[in-house]
C-alpha cells in the first residue's frame, strides 16, 4: 500500500497548524469551566454530535459523501480504529483535566505531537536533519522541567490526571497517523465525519442528554464553544496534514501551552473566580520556553 505525500504548500499548512494551536490552547480553559456543571461523558458526547451534524450537512451539500463506496475491508478498519482512539483522546483528556489544571493537561498531551513527528519519521518515512533532531530533543527537555515543575507544586491527585493525560496523548498519536494514511482514499471532512458519527454513537450509553437542560447561559456558551472547536480545531488539523509533513506539523502544535498559559492568565486576570491561576515557577517557564525553542528549530531547519 503506497504511502501519503505532503502537497508541498507548507505556507497553508503553517497556517492551519496555528489556527489549530489556538483553538488547542483556549479548549482545556472552556473544558475546565463547563465540567463544573456537566460531566465529562455528555459533554464529550455533545461535542461530537454537533460536529457530525454540521459535518454532515456541509458533506451532503457538496456532494462529497460518494467516497465512502471506494473503500475496501482494510481501510473500513484503520477509519474504525482511528474513530476508537480520537474517541480515547477525548475521554480520557478529559478525565485528566479534571484531575490537573489547563495548562498541564495542555503541556503533557504535546507528548501526542512528539509520538506523531516520530510516527511521521518512521512510517511515513518524513527526513529530519540533524537541526531537527536537536529541536526535538529541546521540546523534549522542555517538557520534562515543566513537568519535573508541576510535580513539585502539583495538587492532590495530579499523577492520575497525568496519567490520564499521557494515555490521551498515546491514542491521539495514533489516530493522526492512521487518518493521514486515510488522506488518500478520503476528503479530511469525510473521515472526520465517519469519526464523529462512531463516536456519537459510542457514547451515547455514558452521557446524560437531559441534564443539559440545566445549564444556565455562561455554561451553555462554553458549552456551545468547546463543541464548535471540535470542528475548526480539527478541520484544519486535517487539512494541515494534507498540505505539510506531519513531523512540521507536530512541531507547530508544540506552542500549544504557552498559548495555553496567556490564556489561563488573560481569563483569571478578567474573571479570577471562574479559575485559579497557574502554579508555574521559573523552572517551569524554562522548560515551557525550550518547548517554543525547540517547535521552531524543527519546523523552520527543515528543507522547503
Amino acid at each position: 500500500m503506497s504511502l501519503h505525500q505532503a502537497s508541498g504548500r507548507w505556507k497553508l499548512g503553517l497556517l492551519l497548524a496555528l489556527v489549530t494551536a489556538a483553538c488547542w490552547a483556549t479548549l482545556p480553559v472552556a473544558l475546565k469551566i463547563t465540567l463544573e456543571q456537566v460531566d465529562p461523558y455528555t459533554l464529550t458526547w455533545f461535542r461530537f454530535v454537533l460536529a457530525a451534524g454540521v459535518m454532515l450537512a456541509w458533506l451532503a451539500a457538496r456532494g462529497g459523501l460518494g467516497g465512502f463506496a471506494a473503500l475496501d475491508r482494510k481501510r473500513w478498519w484503520l477509519l474504525l480504529v482511528a474513530a476508537l482512539c480520537l474517541i480515547g483522546n477525548y475521554v480520557f483528556y478529559l478525565l485528566g483535566v479534571q484531575h490537573t489544571s489547563p495548562a498541564n493537561a495542555q503541556l503533557l498531551i504535546q507528548l501526542a505531537p512528539l509520538l506523531m513527528a516520530l510516527g511521521g519519521i518512521f512510517v511515513f518515512r518524513e527526513r529530519f536533519n540533524a537541526w531537527q533532531w536537536a529541536g526535538l530533543a529541546v521540546i523534549t527537555g522542555g517538557l520534562a522541567l515543566f513537568f519535573r515543575d508541576q510535580l513539585d507544586v502539583g495538587a492532590p491527585g495530579y499523577l492520575a490526571g497525568s496519567a490520564l493525560v499521557v494515555f490521551a496523548a498515546v491514542v491521539w498519536a495514533t489516530y493522526a497517523l492512521l487518518q493521514k494514511q486515510l488522506l488518500m482514499r478520503l476528503s479530511s471532512p469525510a473521515i472526520l465525519l465517519f469519526i464523529y458519527a462512531v463516536a456519537s454513537v459510542a457514547l451515547l450509553p455514558l452521557a446524560s442528554p437531559a441534564s443539559l437542560l440545566k445549564l444556565d447561559g455562561l455554561h451553555w456558551g462554553l458549552l456551545l464553544y468547546c463543541a464548535l472547536n471540535t470542528l475548526v480545531a480539527y478541520g484544519a488539523f486535517a487539512e494541515a496534514l494534507a498540505h505539510w509533513e506531519a513531523s512540521r506539523v507536530s512541531a507547530i502544535l508544540a506552542i500549544t501551552p504557552l498559548l495555553c498559559l496567556g490564556t489561563v492568565a488573560g481569563v483569571h486576570a478578567l474573571w479570577p473566580a471562574s479559575i485559579a491561576s497557574e502554579q508555574v515557577t521559573s523552572l517551569g517557564y524554562l522548560g515551557a520556553a525550550l518547548v517554543v525553542l525547540g517547535s521552531a528549530v524543527t519546523s523552520l531547519m527543515g528543507k522547503r
